[in-house]
């Protein structure tokens, strides 16, 4: 995956230059209390879908079990739902990369989700396990990590959001509509040994969890819901989310539920 790599780092300069919203505000002004707009009727065209590109080249999250960072993975991924999403008639869906350090960032993505007023925040992730649960092995003469023991996708949001219902409703959809396309849900998150990584799980059926403790999902002013969608710890699903068939089912899937939800509005 090097050249992917250098080709994902120029990719991201250039969005970087021209990304959602002026995003340097302060955690304190990100915090400040202001009137939530009631959930947007959903016209497609007009639809502000922010696609959240998980982590930073700063902070790049988890490492996959070949060594690769997952925010080549996220960005990826997030720019093929985007293309997916303008594709189907959500005009107004835009891609947002930010740079710097882990907390700050988190700060950078509200205030650009809520300055450009979206309507739905999605951020994309890929997952790993607790660090107490990873085994060790050697991939092209270096040693790396893995854990082979979960996978599949997940989806998370938080009862803080001022449009909690909204979001649930949207993460129900896009696990519906992962689950049509044969995939399954990560269920470990209701596990003991996931230690503080444990999540409530709100529905069963498709692997919706909640997850109070995430800035993007309790701070932003629209409906948001937190994709990871696949581990790349797991050694055979990694391999698996680096495919582009893999990444256009996540991205179909996820316009497949967008395009329910508009409809039923």
């Amino acid at each position: 995956m090097g050249q992917a790599r250098s080709i994902i780092a120029g990719l991201v300069a250039a969005i970087l230059l021209s990304s959602l919203a002026p995003a340097g505000r302060s955690e304190a002004a990100a915090r400040k209390i202001e009137t939530t707009r009631p959930p947007a009727k959903c016209e497609m065209p007009k639809f502000r879908i922010v696609v959240d590109v998980g982590h930073t080249p700063d902070s790049y999250g988890a490492l996959s079990a070949r060594n690769d960072p997952e925010f080549g993975f996220n960005f990826v991924l997030a720019r093929r739902i985007t293309a997916k999403l303008k594709s189907e008639g959500f005009a107004a869906t835009r891609l947002l990369v930010t740079d710097g350090k882990a907390r700050p960032s988190l700060f950078k993505r509200v205030s650009a989700a809520n300055d450009g007023r979206a309507d739905l925040f999605l951020s994309v992730h890929h997952d790993s396990v607790p660090d107490k649960l990873l085994d060790t092995w050697e991939f092209d003469g270096a040693k790396s990590n893995f854990s082979d023991r979960f996978s599949g996708h997940s989806l998370f949001v938080s009862q803080q959001n001022p449009h909690f219902t909204t979001s649930l409703m949207l993460a129900r959809m896009i696990g519906r509509q992962l689950k049509e396309q044969g995939l399954h849900y990560a269920s470990q998150y209701t596990l003991p040994v996931m230690g503080r990584y444990r999540r409530q799980l709100l529905d069963k059926d498709v692997g919706v969890y909640r997850y109070d403790g995430l800035v993007v999902l309790s701070r932003t002013r629209s409906a948001a819901v937190l994709l990871e969608a696949g581990s790349i710890i797991n050694r055979d699903e990694e391999m698996a989310m680096n495919s582009p068939e893999r990444q256009e089912a996540v991205a179909g899937a996820v316009a497949a539920a967008m395009r329910e939800f508009c409809e039923s509005r």
